[in-house]
């Protein structure tokens, strides 16, 4: 009943039997300061008036899309508004939802491939690592690669910068898999040094006022005259490949040529180039097999 007729006081009790919330969890939300009463009766009981059911229902609704108390606060002290606090906790559950995707494409992953609890655990880890700590891991990857070298190609350079490991927000088990792989790729002081390696050689063949770009055309010729030898069924191995060698590399040091090549187009380095396509919903590196091929037509003319 109400506690005093002429006033329009509401104990607990009746607020909970008004609202079908309860006597614990109005107090609770009382004591916590969002819903604090208006007076107190003779006998020391908490009471509140009809702006206090209000107030409680609004608790009770931001309570139910899941805001914390803190945040139930600031907006009923007016500190901001239910659309910004609305639009923080989207955020955080569109976080959340990503996070679960996450949790969902691992799990698929685990089964499909009946990993170990050993893999499984390193897989989640690895899946789960935040933004800012993926990014942590690129950039000392990109410092590393890039450190002292100024003259690599400004294309080369901006691409490597580029890269990034994200996750997409709903990846497939396979995008997860390569992410992992890359994930332990790119720390790996090995492989580390190998990227360095060929970048090292993209510094060492251009002077700092060769034009941005240069070390593109290169690839693009090599597509170019590689793909047509492997289309007409040209081997690698067979005599007609030296006409194709040399259009493409004129006079230059061909033992030199294949160390910069074995040092950028190797197995790891080509694993690398397609996890990220993976990882990114790309297509597999175009031309491989052209870049495989000047590889062997100059290793079989090295005697390797």
């Amino acid at each position: 009943m109400i506690e005093n007729g002429s006033t329009g006081l509401f104990t607990i009790g009746e607020l909970a039997r008004a609202t079908g919330l309860t006597v614990r969890t109005i107090r609770y939300w009382s004591d916590e300061g969002a819903l604090p009463p208006v007076t107190r009766s003779r006998g020391g009981y908490r009471l509140y008036d009809a702006e206090s059911v209000a107030r409680l229902e609004l608790i009770r609704t931001l309570r139910e899309l899941g805001l914390g108390l803190g945040d139930v606060r600031r907006v009923l002290a007016g500190e901001t508004t239910v659309a910004e606090v609305a639009a923080t906790h989207v955020a955080a559950l569109d976080a959340q939802i990503r996070a679960l995707k996450v949790t969902r494409a691992v799990l698929s992953t685990v089964a499909r491939r009946g990993s170990s609890a050993k893999e499984m655990t390193l897989m989640n880890r690895l899946a789960r690592l935040s933004a800012g700590e993926r990014h942590r891991i690129m950039e000392e990857f990109v410092a590393q690669t890039l450190h002292g070298l100024d003259t690599v190609d400004p294309e080369i350079r901006e691409r490597i910068r580029r890269t990034s490991l994200e996750l997409p927000d709903d990846p497939a088990p396979e995008q997860v898999d390569a992410w992992v792989e890359l994930a332990e790729m790119i720390q790996d002081p090995d492989f580390r040094a190998q990227m360095r390696r060929a970048v090292e050689f993209n510094a060492a063949d251009r002077d700092s006022g060769a034009p941005a770009g240069a070390s593109l055309w290169f690839v693009k010729r090599l597509v170019e005259l590689a793909g047509r030898a492997r289309e007409q069924g040209i081997e690698p191995g067979a005599p007609e490949a030296d006409a194709v060698l040399g259009e493409l590399l004129g006079d230059a040091d061909r033992a030199a040529v294949l160390d910069r090549m074995e040092a950028g187009f190797d197995e790891r380095l080509t694993r690398y180039r397609e996890l990220l396509c993976v990882l990114n919903g790309r297509p597999r590196p175009p031309h491989t097999e052209d870049f495989a091929w000047v590889v062997a037509a100059l290793r079989h003319r090295a005697g390797r």
